[in-house]
């Protein structure tokens, strides 16, 4: 899960990019409304964090461009402002929610969870055979039994099942996991990999290798025919 955080006060996109990317998505920081439209001209992203009081160009500005060009990317716009007139535009221009600062992390995150799933057009809870996925608490159980899972490991399950059934490049993987200036190489993407299936594969969820291709999290025989 990739998200675009546009916010200029240096403490705040620390705080927060250091929170999304400890809960295990893959987070770009843009500190200007410029840096934050050529971001979204150059790269696609599952969610959009979009500060209105941005420099060189106002976050409302880069929702506008943003919407203009027909993307239905999920946004959330922050505010430090109390009047009701910057919320109203901003949910005109297309946000999908609004929070004032100062807010509470914990409901950012249940927000940016909210705003995902709404997007993907899925379930909260997803299953493939023994394994089920919650998505609003990000947490997956095998045949019933919580599974332990790093926060990259949360991240590569939540690729691999939105595209159950169907082939996930390396590239891919590395796109969906890593943020700007986070180096992660194919080795390590099949060190996830390998981590991952040694927890599902007691339960009969198996993630196929298609080698030089990518990754593959096989559906039931069941579903596969239906």
């Amino acid at each position: 899960m990739r998200i675009l955080l546009a916010e200029d006060d240096q403490i705040i996109s620390d705080g927060l990019s250091r929170s999304l990317r400890q809960s295990g998505y893959a987070v770009d920081c843009a500190f200007s409304g410029v840096d934050a439209d050529t971001a979204l001209l150059t790269n696609g992203y599952d969610l959009v964090i979009l500060d209105i009081g941005l420099g060189r160009m106002s976050g409302l500005e880069v929702l506008r461009r943003l919407r203009a060009r027909g993307a239905t990317t999920p946004v959330l716009m922050l505010t430090a402002l109390d009047g009701t007139s910057d919320r109203v535009r901003g949910l005109d221009l297309g946000a999908d929610d609004y929070m004032a600062k100062p807010f509470e992390l914990a409901e950012l995150e249940a927000r940016v969870r909210a705003l995902t799933r709404r997007s993907s057009q899925t379930t909260p809870v997803v299953q493939i055979g023994a394994l089920t996925y919650d998505q609003s608490g990000r947490s997956a159980r095998l045949g019933g039994v919580a599974l332990e899972l790093s926060a990259r490991e949360v991240g590569l399950l939540e690729v691999l099942i939105s595209r159950a059934g169907r082939l996930v490049s390396k590239d891919q993987l590395v796109d969906k996991l890593c943020g700007w200036g986070e180096e992660v190489s194919h080795n390590a993407i099949e060190v996830y990999v390998h981590r991952l299936r040694k927890k599902l594969e007691p339960g009969g969820v198996r993630i196929a290798t298609v080698r030089g291709l990518g990754y593959c999290l096989e559906k039931p025989a069941e579903e596969r025919k239906s």
